[in-house]
């Protein structure tokens, strides 16, 4: 290859411009393009996927029984009813995402296995510049954009979270990460320990549990868990009725939401008779004589952590028939066999599984700068949780914990439309938050109240977030029951946007 050759591979040769520039088609970006299609008509935009198709999480992750946590009539979208079970596997979640690309015509906008690498700012041009790899070519891409919407989620795709644990390398077997499940894995048969206890591991466990020859879930602690029928009564009722399906979708939100708040408040205002609910559930699977005590009951209060849904309560299930088994203990090392833990017992295995979380990745990887300057977002406060001070023309979606993240998806779209809108009709070219006067004496606090919502994602990658306040327009709350009121009663004429 010649010198001439290598510069052309490198160096973007052509600029593509457009309005709105997305970045991600997981839940959030298809969110995104279909709201500006409906609601901004004649922006022109474009959104940027790594992955070779749509789906975010649904398309990355592999592992075996792969569900939501949450129900699909809140997790999907408002606009597209749900019309069947609540509790969703991967593949049914994509086919109801790739009907919302087709129905709305949004696949000419989605560029596929393009990887954002940078998004630089300028205030001459009052324009993003960003650039992009194709990951199948190694080409080199660049656009600009008047406005960035990052729509990417909150953590790696590309790698999971593993602690390093003493004599990794000892064991005979496998270590597999759920974010990389390979493909020829043959789990029949083994003797497999899954070590963790959150959403991932209670949808593994029952998937793997009757080919395996036994699984074993390995906690340091309890997690709270849901449980039920997978299906919504009001819904089905409704269905006998031959009730419209949209009226269903809204009425079956409206429903979940109001009994998701109820529960939500009771764990702030009666913790205790919240916890007896949970717990109850568990023993209505497992009996009186199971040690719900040391496995099922947590040292936290309910919802300071996510609470995943175990549809008819099938991680009990493959308790009860003997097929899996919860060990709650501490790793001491791991050795050839299997692993030591701290009590001296030593777990036998063939495959061990980390479903131990994930790597917080708030910025995507991207390289931001702006005006020649490298971003740091930790050092900016956010507004509302979607933009941050001194940042120009971007908003990012990030989700509720504690109800379903496409409804804060659907709820940031309406007011970027609204403010692309007041933009246009307004001449602005740009819009910039900042501390209004009244602000800034005000405390500056970690992204979230430990006390309120504590997983160990959030605790590891807390510095990389940007600060909250103490005011309810400078914090991602997690209440979506305040923000469905508030998000379209924010005056666009505030002193915290500033606009150029």
């Amino acid at each position: 290859m010649n010198v001439q050759t290598q510069i052309d591979a490198t160096s973007p040769r052509t600029t593509e411009h457009f309005d709105v520039l997305i970045a991600g088609a997981g839940i959030s970006g298809v969110g995104a393009a279909y709201h500006l299609t409906t609601q901004c008509p004649g922006t022109t935009f474009v959104a940027l996927e790594a992955q070779k198709t749509f789906g975010g999480t649904w398309t990355t992750h592999r592992y075996p029984g792969i569900r939501s946590d949450s129900d699909l009539h809140t997790f999907g979208y408002r606009f597209k009813p749900w019309t069947t079970a609540p509790i969703a596997s991967a593949a049914e979640i994509l086919k109801y995402m790739g009907e919302v690309i087709e129905e709305n015509d949004l696949a000419p906008h989605i560029r596929y296995r393009h990887t954002i690498t940078s998004a630089k700012w300028s205030s001459a041009e009052n324009l993003w510049t960003i650039e992009a790899t194709r990951t199948d070519t190694g080409e080199k891409l660049r656009f600009t954009a008047n406005f960035f919407w990052m729509c990417q989620g909150y953590y790696r795709h590309t790698e999971g979270y593993t602690p390093e644990w003493k004599d990794m390398a000892k064991f005979k077997g496998r270590i597999v990460h759920p974010q990389k499940w390979p493909e020829d894995l043959d789990y029949k048969n083994k003797r497999v320990i899954v070590i963790g206890s959150g959403a991932t591991a209670a949808t593994l466990i029952p998937a793997l549990a009757p080919d395996c020859a036994h699984v074993t879930m390995l906690q340091r602690s309890p997690t709270y868990f849901r449980t039920g029928r997978n299906a919504i009564e009001i819904a089905e009722e409704l269905r006998k009725l031959q009730v419209d399906e949209t009226w269903i979708h809204e009425i079956t939100r409206r429903k979940i939401l109001f009994d998701q708040d109820a529960f939500t408040r009771k764990t702030f205002n009666e913790p205790e008779a919240a916890k007896k609910d949970l717990l109850s559930a568990v023993e209505a699977y497992l009996g009186k004589d199971y040690d719900i005590a040391t496995h099922f009951t947590p040292r936290y209060r309910p919802w300071r952590q996510r609470i995943a849904f175990i549809p008819d309560g099938d991680l009990f299930q493959g308790i009860k028939s003997g097929k899996a088994s919860v060990v709650t203990d501490e790793i001491e090392s791991f050795t050839e066999k299997g692993i030591l833990l701290k009590s001296g017992k030593e777990l036998e295995a063939d495959i061990i599984v980390t479903a131990t979380g994930f790597n917080l990745c708030a910025t995507g990887d991207i390289e931001f700068a702006l005006d020649g300057k490298p971003l740091d977002f930790a050092d900016t406060v956010t507004y509302r949780g979607m933009m941050f001070t001194g940042v120009p023309n971007l908003v990012w979606v990030f989700g509720y914990f504690r109800a379903s993240w496409t409804l804060r998806v659907d709820l940031v779209a309406d007011f970027v439309c609204r403010l692309l809108t007041y933009m246009k009709e307004t001449g602005a070219k740009k819009v910039t938050p900042q501390l209004r006067p009244e602000d800034h004496n005000m405390p500056l606090l970690p992204w979230i109240d430990p006390e309120n919502f504590n997983p160990g994602y959030m605790m590891r990658g807390m510095h990389l977030l940007p600060k909250r306040g103490d005011k309810p327009e400078w914090q991602h709350n997690q209440d979506y029951w305040a923000e469905k009121d508030e998000f379209p009663a924010i005056d666009l004429k505030d002193k915290a946007f500033v606009y150029g």
